[in-house]
């Protein structure tokens, strides 16, 4: 997850799609944060075609400033191996991986992992021989070896459906060598907040250097109900003859931060460390460093 490092003017209001999309609620509290900001919910979006990776690569990619945290956290663990659920097409496997530490990357989704394998062959032998990359779901994950710091990064664990986010943490909890860390981070909402303003909406511009000018105007539908949010981004680009418009969307679980905590103690693990950064009135970012029971 980004930190937020404050907003911005944009140098014009972003171009909002088409009218018979609908994209907010008759008075919408719009925000404009710059693009290292908070933006929620694009960490669990399944990559389905070469608009959504580069949403996702721009928005989450390597200049993401949660790197240098994780990495100070695995040289305090004492160094690799590092596992790294979730990792999408490795924005923070390969930096770990130059950095000389050793990276399981696991995800889903094999176009992913094609790309962090290229990345890491591109920049060459020191970075791709310390990569491995395993294809499989959080929910029901089995692990084989020990790792002295395991990240959830980008809310990954608001991706794991409830029911199965016990088991993969005793599973985490079982593969943590002596002295090592789970690190994760997630998106808390005041219940309140959410009952009382479901749905939100913002803008942004997508940082590029392409010569293409991209911005997105993003809806959040909350879903108390089901415990589920729902973002949709709606991009327009210029540059191109006629413009050209986008759609990404991404549903992601509602993260209750009390039952983590009880599952997290379950599972054998204890919160070390919280760190919490206020996103509005209603919302903060959490990160936590958790280790074995003693």
């Amino acid at each position: 997850m980004n930190t937020p490092s404050g907003v911005f003017s944009p140098p014009r209001p972003p171009v909002v799609p088409a009218p018979s999309v609908p994209l907010a609620p008759a008075a919408p509290t719009l925000a404009v944060p710059s693009y290292a900001g908070f933006l929620p919910g694009l960490e669990s979006a399944a990559p389905a075609d070469e608009d959504a990776l580069w949403l996702q690569d721009a928005l989450l990619g390597p200049h993401s400033a949660d790197i240098v945290r994780y990495l100070g956290l695995a040289r305090d663990c004492g160094g690799g191996p590092v596992l790294d659920l979730g990792c999408g097409a490795g924005r923070l496997a390969v930096p770990f991986a130059r950095q000389g530490f050793r990276v399981e990357a696991v995800d889903r989704d094999a176009d992913s992992l094609e790309r962090l394998r290229a990345w890491g062959r591109r920049i060459g032998p020191h970075v791709s021989e310390r990569l491995v990359t395993t294809r499989a779901d959080l929910a029901g994950l089995r692990l084989r070896g020990g790792y002295r710091l395991v990240l959830l990064a980008g809310a990954m664990i608001s991706a794991v459906p409830p029911g199965a986010r016990p088991g993969l943490l005793r599973e985490i909890a079982a593969h943590l060598e002596p002295g090592g860390a789970l690190a994760l981070d997630f998106t808390a909402h005041q219940p309140r907040g959410l009952a009382q303003d479901p749905s939100r909406t913002w803008a942004f511009q997508v940082p590029r250097f392409d010569g293409v000018e991209e911005w997105t105007v993003a809806r959040q539908e909350f879903d108390l109900d089901g415990m589920r949010e729902h973002i949709t981004y709606h991009s327009v680009r210029t540059g191109r003859p006629g413009g050209e418009r986008v759609v990404t969307a991404t549903r992601k679980w509602i993260v209750d931060p009390e039952r983590l905590t009880a599952e997290l103690h379950g599972a054998g693990l204890r919160v070390e460390r919280r760190r919490g950064h206020r996103l509005d009135e209603r919302t903060q970012s959490v990160l936590l460093v958790c280790r074995a029971r003693d």
